[in-house]
């Protein structure tokens, strides 16, 4: 194994006993027992090839905004693409970019170049591939209308997926019932427009965001998917939680549907208060949220 471990460093960066604190947005999570970024797609495939043989649990993340890390120590490897996977390609109103690019990058990019489409984008603090993974989304408007094709690895081969292939729908897609597939990149269209206008439109956001959205405080952004008949902070402040806090978790006081990582919480605090609003705004209303955050290397408690 430690053979095999030293070679890694051919043909990716390698670290271990990596506190994943450092790689989320909500600054929580135990060590992973291996931390590795592949330097390419050769790498990469060579790399999960390898994990299989040698039977070692891999997860794949970009720039950890929408996970949940347990407090736990992970066993496995985390692979991460946000260092070498991020290339990107315009041509006329068509932009390629890989996997671990920012697509706050990428929105900005394509506003320079007056190119419309990505401005719901311009404050989502995730890569190209998580993105899509999750059908991110903001402003009513989704990754699904935007996204043409994803260039996918799976089975050992890489293959490009139409947007209809990829069943895209609220917060999901295909490639959450298939987390061993791997996107690599993602093919936009998008549609001309006068830069300013669209520097306009994503200002006005950005500064709504502020006003509305605890940007100073670690988080993984919403919570919770919304429900159709209400949005799920208006349950979560009907439910008399907002400010509500475990430990060093909060619900925030600014928008109800972000929890906060206030004073120095555990990953445990913030997935109590989870469940906690969950029960909450179940009892209240017969509704129950579901979590757009997603959970990673949870055991179940008995």
């Amino acid at each position: 194994m430690n053979e095999w471990i030293s070679h890694l460093n051919e043909y990716c960066d390698v670290l271990e006993n990596e506190p994943l604190a450092l790689h989320t947005t909500y600054k929580v999570g135990g060590k992973a027992r291996y931390f590795v970024y592949p330097k390419n797609e050769i790498a990469l495939m060579r790399l999960l090839k390898d994990a299989k043989e040698n039977q070692i649990e891999t997860k794949i993340i970009g720039k950890g905004s929408n996970l949940l890390v347990s407090d736990d120590d992970y066993e496995g490897m985390v692979i991460c693409l946000d260092r070498y996977f991020n290339e990107v390609v315009f041509e006329k109103n068509k932009v390629s970019a890989y996997a671990g690019q920012s697509i706050i990058y990428l929105s900005h990019e394509a506003m320079k170049r007056g190119l419309s489409g990505l401005e719901f984008a311009s404050g989502i603090p995730g890569t190209v591939g998580g993105a899509c993974f999750m059908n991110a989304g903001a402003y009513k408007s989704a990754m699904k209308d935007v996204v043409e094709a994803v260039w996918v690895l799976k089975e050992g081969n890489c293959v490009w997926m139409s947007v209809e292939e990829c069943e895209f729908s609220y917060r999901s897609s295909i490639f959450k019932k298939h987390p061993d597939w791997v996107i690599l990149a993602v093919r936009f269209h998008l549609t001309p427009k006068d830069p300013l206008e669209i520097k306009e439109l994503m200002d006005s956001r950005r500064e709504r965001r502020m006003a509305s959205q605890p940007l100073d405080k670690p988080s993984a952004g919403s919570v919770f998917k919304n429900p159709e008949e209400m949005p799920a902070w208006k349950y979560i402040e009907e439910s008399g939680l907002r400010g509500k806090s475990i430990n060093g978790a909060k619900v925030s006081e600014k928008h109800a549907n972000f929890i906060v990582n206030e004073k120095e919480a555990k990953a445990q605090d913030i997935y109590d208060l989870i469940e906690l609003i969950q029960k909450s705004v179940y009892e209240k209303f017969n509704v129950f949220l579901k979590a757009e955050v997603e959970c990673f290397n949870w055991k179940r408690r008995s």
